[in-house]
């Protein structure tokens, strides 16, 4: 009888604590863990600019008034956190306690020894079904190999943006219609993309064109997307000889240069400042780019001095978004939160990243002016604080949610770096006028040779980790 009351009072206790254990929040266990930690110090990486100010303005001071850790932030140039975190490591000296980690170093920071495994501060502090709300695209970048090297804090995808007045003007949907066959709507194929940029140029230039695109600093995201929804893959896996000179890689790259010819003359030269400012300023109607415009077409979060720089809009109310051509857009970077092996506060150190990663947390700085963060949750993308921000909100969160439900992730493999430079060079050369069969052809011999120096065995061993993601190849 004793034994069957105490059975019952233990159950009762276990139900009695069910809805607390429910509700269990991973920024409020981080906070009150990290409180035994307080007086210390952790030096944070952010990328430096508007991405710093999240650290210095706000995440830094709220966690310092929080738990009583003081956040030192080590701003860095994105070109440049890579190679510091790489080099800091080999150094040994602890400079670093949370790190910035891009998913496509992952296999290089994980090769190198550069990042701890997460998984035994997951299970001592975590809140595992946080990790549910994690858009399933995103939540593949935290893992490499079977464990958890990273959090995610930012999730990027590339979106569609179009002109919706002109797309639903009657006039302008009779004449595509019966030029082209099919309705004026926003592209499914990178072929329409083509086809309304040249029909909406050839009517409104030279006051508008009918598509700008980003043709410096990240082609290689733009490439890579295309090359992939034409069915591309990177390697011939029994090889590991480059296919990037492959038909799909023609067709792709051919499209880019093509497509050129109906968009904004100097296009060639454009990059994201450039863009931004032709689509806010109403010159172009539909382009390619990253989340914050969603918002900065709205005139959102442009109101800090730090976002000066934006252009003011003539396009309120007047943008559309959709999921890019193909139906795979890129995951385009993004960032994970890291702690680094070399710590001296590794405990300290993740907490900070836990707190930054939780659902809670991570909705104020999505929505927050300066630190670009882009949601990544299930619950950013139906927060109903998020979709107030202003009339179409709701549309680009869906969005935003589709796109890389089915997104392309970016690749991450040995060297991923030197892959993603000659890729850039390659795809340059042919807008800049280079035969794109040739440009192909140079940019696949010279992956060829990264993968001799990395090692083909080890390069295929990194390939097949990388590869085996579903968010690696959709197709």
């Amino acid at each position: 009888m004793l034994r069957h009351l105490a059975l019952a009072a233990a159950f009762a206790a276990l139900t009695a604590a069910g809805p607390a254990l429910a509700d269990e929040d991973a920024a409020a266990k981080a906070v009150e863990a990290a409180k035994q930690y307080s007086g210390t110090t952790i030096t944070v990486v952010a990328e430096a600019g508007l991405q710093a100010l999240l650290d210095t303005q706000y995440s830094g001071p709220e966690w310092e008034k929080l738990t009583g850790i003081k956040v030192k932030v080590v701003e860095l140039p994105f070109e440049e956190i890579y190679t510091k975190t790489i080099l800091e490591h080999q150094a040994g000296t602890g400079g670093y306690d949370t790190l910035l980690v891009s998913p496509a170093w992952l296999a290089d920071v994980v090769s190198n020894g550069a990042v701890e495994p997460l998984d035994p501060y997951i299970e001592k502090y975590g809140v595992k079904a946080e990790f549910d709300d994690v858009n399933p695209a995103f939540k593949d970048w935290m893992i490499y190999n079977g464990k958890t090297y990273g959090l995610v804090v930012d999730g990027d995808v590339l979106v569609t943006y179009y002109r919706k007045d002109l797309f639903d003007d009657a006039e302008n949907k009779t004449a595509f219609k019966a030029k082209y066959g099919y309705d004026l709507a926003p592209p499914k194929s990178y072929k329409e993309f083509g086809d309304i940029a040249c029909f909406l140029t050839e009517k409104y230039q030279p006051k508008l064109y009918g598509a700008g695109v980003i043709n410096t600093g990240y082609t290689h995201f733009f490439f890579s997307e295309r090359f992939r929804n034409h069915g591309g893959k990177f390697f011939d896996e029994a090889t590991m000889k480059a296919t990037v000179n492959s038909e799909a890689g023609l067709k792709a790259l051919t499209e880019m240069v093509e497509q050129n010819k109906c968009m904004s003359p100097g296009i060639e030269t454009w990059g994201f400042a450039e863009n931004l400012s032709a689509l806010n300023s109403g010159e172009i109607a539909m382009t390619i780019s990253w989340p914050p415009l969603g918002r900065w077409t709205q005139g959102v979060n442009i109101d800090d001095k730090a976002l000066s720089w934006v252009p003011a809009t003539k396009v309120k109310d007047k943008i559309g978004y959709a999921v890019n051509p193909g139906g795979h857009p890129q995951l385009a970077s993004g960032f994970l939160s890291a702690v680094s092996p070399d710590s001296k506060n590794k405990d300290a150190a993740y907490l900070y990243a836990q707190w930054m990663h939780s659902k809670s947390q991570s909705l104020k700085n999505v929505m927050r002016p300066v630190g670009l963060r882009d949601p990544y949750r299930l619950s950013h993308y139906d927060s109903p604080e998020y979709q107030a921000l202003w009339p179409t909100a709701k549309d680009y969160l869906v969005v935003l949610k589709e796109g890389a439900s089915q997104g392309l992730a970016d690749i991450s493999f040995i060297e991923t770096f030197k892959y993603q430079d000659a890729m850039a060079r390659a795809v340059n050369a042919a807008i800049g006028g280079e035969d794109p069969k040739t440009a192909l052809d140079n940019m696949a011999a010279e992956w060829d040779q990264i993968t001799e120096q990395v090692g083909v065995d080890k390069q295929r061993e990194a390939y097949k980790v990388w590869a085996a993601k579903p968010s690696a190849y959709r197709q």
